[in-house]
């Protein structure tokens, strides 16, 4: 069992639309859950029994507001929180980020995690209200990534900026043969093909197979259409917060 099993930790993932959270003590989760931004009362409702000894690290990509309202429902319990920063090199990552800093803490964590389970260069696809998809290499540099519009986000922007397309949720079909298949349809071919050419173009560079770490709300919707070598790994950037603390 690894070190950082044993820790009493609060792992807090604040997204773009959600706030995202783990406990654990001992051999692992033993509870995750999620919110939605301006609800601080369900965190004081959910993080009502955290273990004795807690500790609490998060990664936020909201801003100081989402983090000042985490950070006051915690000050409540006498429990600080650590906001992790990304860093050049950390937990086996090396950062090649143009501006290391400015690399989202949840691709940072994301990444960190991607490491610990994964020795062969990989591509980290992390999928929610926007998706990315970051290049690790076997060495541990992480090359660059894309950021694109989430599959909810698309819809929306078709839906917002046409005349005649509408929000009727549509299913994933090859060959759509209505207007909310076809929007649903684009949205993950989308996705995926961005996931295709950049494990293409990642395999070119190292010279040998690239495994797919994918993680976030809409993966069971694209799980389908990515590579057959795809791995779905649950809460991948809670799992870099806990190997961040042990480490911190």
């Amino acid at each position: 069992m690894l070190a950082y099993d044993a820790m009493p930790l609060l792992a807090i993932d604040v997204g773009n639309s959600r706030i995202k959270w783990g406990s654990r003590d001992g051999g692992g989760w033993i509870a995750l859950g999620a919110v939605e931004h301006g609800t601080g009362a369900d965190l004081e409702t959910a993080w009502a029994d955290l273990p004795p000894g807690c500790r609490a690290i998060g990664s936020n990509v909201t801003g100081p507001d989402a983090a000042g309202r985490v950070g006051a429902v915690l000050a409540a319990k006498g429990l600080p929180v650590q906001w992790i920063e990304s860093t050049h090199a950390q937990c086996g990552v090396r950062n090649l980020y143009d501006d290391p800093a400015r690399l989202g803490t949840d691709r940072w964590a994301a990444l960190i995690a991607a490491r610990s389970m994964e020795t062969g260069a990989c591509l980290v696809v992390n999928a929610g209200t926007a998706v990315t998809v970051d290049a690790l290499a076997s060495n541990g540099d992480f090359l660059g990534g894309l950021i694109m519009p989430g599959l909810r986000l698309m819809r929306e922007v078709l839906a917002r900026h046409t005349f005649r397309l509408g929000r009727e949720q549509g299913s994933y079909t090859p060959f759509p043969r209505n207007t909310a298949d076809a929007i649903a349809s684009g949205a993950i071919e989308a996705v995926a093909g961005a996931v295709e050419r950049m494990q293409a173009r990642l395999g070119e560079a190292v010279r040998g197979p690239v495994r797919v770490i994918a993680s976030g709300g809409s993966i069971e919707t694209l799980a389908p259409c990515l590579p057959a070598n795809a791995r779905r790994v649950e809460n991948l950037v809670l799992e870099g917060l806990v190997i961040i603390a042990a480490e911190s």
